[in-house]
């Protein structure tokens, strides 16, 4: 059995690498989860002026999704990690070139930024979902528009927005590998490092068990999440 699994597996190469893969994990899923929380406080606003009947924030709003949406993640993560360097001493008058030298910092703000032009039409989709009639018996009841918002509108719009939310978080979470093109150690990051000095194309096997692993992972914990806040909508 042991032949077989040898036959089948680097021991030697997993040994040596099995430690970085598990640290490549715990990066992909800090940029993600964190990229997919701010993103979704962003989405809120945006959401909102894209739905407003002022036409200054709803065209802004239009031109920020519409670039975001519009264009590749990979041309967006370039644009801002090697655009920071020329915009450097903008950057370091204002007291943020720290941020901006930081490949980490500069992945993070364009998966923010990303997500929440993909979490923002989700989210305008919900909430154009919510019945009027929702909003009249609020105002009915005297509740504010915030109050009504807050309370009435936006919950059921994320319960009508729960699963689209979760396939945009997988596809964030594939579209991570691309961050290892400028110098983050993530789970393909790692899995550059190691083919690149032994050549086992192994390496790229493990990489693909393991963001299986954590797709599998979200999806199941999304499932769990979906259910038990839609419980009260199933009958009895």
């Amino acid at each position: 059995m042991s032949d077989i699994l040898g036959s089948l597996i680097n021991l030697d190469l997993m040994a040596r690498y099995g430690p970085r893969f598990l640290d490549g994990v715990l990066v992909t899923l800090q940029l993600v989860g964190i990229s997919f929380i701010l993103g979704g406080l962003l989405a809120v606003p945006v959401a909102l002026a894209r739905l407003s009947k002022n036409s200054v924030p709803r065209a802004l709003a239009y031109s920020y999704v519409y670039f975001f949406r519009g264009t590749p993640l990979l041309a967006q993560v370039f644009l801002v990690y090697y655009g920071a360097g020329q915009l450097r001493d903008a950057f370091e008058a204002v007291g943020l070139w720290t941020l901006f030298r930081d490949a980490w910092f500069c992945a993070l703000l364009t998966f923010t930024l990303n997500t929440a032009a993909y979490q923002a039409e989700i989210l305008r989709g919900g909430i154009r979902a919510v019945p009027g009639g929702q909003r009249e018996a609020a105002f009915a009841l005297g509740l504010p528009r915030w109050l009504t918002f807050g309370k009435v509108v936006l919950p059921q719009a994320l319960v009508t927005a729960l699963r689209p939310l979760g396939n945009e978080l997988i596809l964030m979470i594939k579209a991570s590998a691309i961050v290892s093109l400028i110098t983050i150690y993530d789970v393909m990051g790692v899995t550059r490092l190691a083919f690149s000095r032994s050549f086992d194309f192994q390496v790229y096997l493990w990489a693909a068990a393991l963001y299986l692993i954590l797709v599998e992972g979200v999806r199941r914990l999304w499932a769990v999440a979906e259910r038990r806040l839609t419980r009260h909508l199933k009958p009895a």
